[in-house]
């Protein structure tokens, strides 16, 4: 057998043994809140910590991050493409469980991070999406259980928010409130299954 097949054999079984980084796919059932901490039980200690550490309720935390990356550790914005054929990188620079900007992202590492955090790992993550919203709730004057206005300044940046450019964007308003009836039902259903 040659080298060349001997490896390729090797790199196949590697891959398939998951060798190549994190489980990052979606949960089952992401309408059941209990389904879903019964499936991943550490993204409810992430998030248990985030609502210690920053106040934010693991239902509004959760609500966020379905609509966010829909629990895809991984998740990315389309690409964009010229000519409808030739591609010109991502729509923007979010990535992972809260989709979180680059410039962002760093913001957070710089004043309340750790230097190792990655937005690909749900406590570092969660723990981004808590720093976020605590300094939206401070300076903005949104309650932490407020899920809609969380989203919306979320979604728009603070200043954005300030700003009420959402009202120009009925689309978002509609998620945004469909980001608050699924933070409600989640409330709802972990009230019952912790």
């Amino acid at each position: 057998m040659s080298r060349f097949l001997r490896a390729s054999i090797l790199l196949m079984m590697l891959a398939a043994c998951g060798g190549g980084g994190g489980n990052y796919s979606a949960p089952r059932q992401l309408d059941d809140a209990c389904a879903i901490i019964r499936e991943r039980p550490h993204y409810l200690r992430a998030m248990e910590r985030t609502e210690r550490r920053w106040g934010i309720p693991v239902h509004v935390q959760m609500a966020t991050i379905h609509q966010e990356s829909k629990f895809i550790g991984n998740a990315r914005t389309p690409h964009r493409f010229a000519l409808g054929v030739i591609p010109m990188g991502r729509q923007s620079t979010a990535y992972g469980y809260s989709q979180a900007l680059n410039g962002t992202w760093e913001e957070y590492l710089a004043t309340a991070g750790h230097r190792r955090a990655k937005r690909d790992d749900i406590a570092d993550a969660t723990d981004f999406m808590g720093w976020y919203m605590d300094e939206s709730s401070r300076r903005l004057g949104i309650s932490k259980s407020d899920a809609e206005s969380q989203y919306l300044a979320y979604h728009e940046g603070r200043t954005g928010f300030a700003n009420q450019s959402y009202l120009n964007k009925p689309w978002l308003m509609e998620v945004a409130k469909r980001v608050a009836a699924r933070s409600e039902m989640y409330r709802q259903q972990l009230a019952y299954c912790r």
